[in-house]
């Protein structure tokens, strides 16, 4: 199968990127069934942010733990009555 250059609009900065034969060639060995939507930048753009947790979007909350004592801290906010375990003792009673 032969591959030639296409130029697409990027879907986020509607800026024009060409999609080389040498990647579309990459892509079919792969088994990529889609072409891109987006230019390289703003694909690299894309992975980062799903790689790295926004700023401030986990707020973490200081408990005890029920079973240890130890102090330590949570990405939820703790109710009542409810019990709240360490990484340690959550990853012992789930086995």
């Amino acid at each position: 199968m032969e591959f030639t250059d296409k130029t697409f609009t990027c879907l986020d900065c509607n800026q024009d990127f060409t999609f080389t034969a040498g990647e579309q060639e990459f892509y079919a060995k792969k088994g990529f069934q889609n072409e891109p939507k987006r230019c390289p930048d703003c694909r690299a753009n894309k992975k980062r942010e799903k790689k790295a947790p926004r700023a401030g979007s986990k707020q973490l909350f200081s408990v005890v733990c029920a079973d240890c004592g130890q102090e330590t801290k949570v990405p939820f906010e703790p109710r009542q009555g409810k019990p709240v375990f360490c990484r340690d003792c959550y990853d012992a009673k789930r086995v």
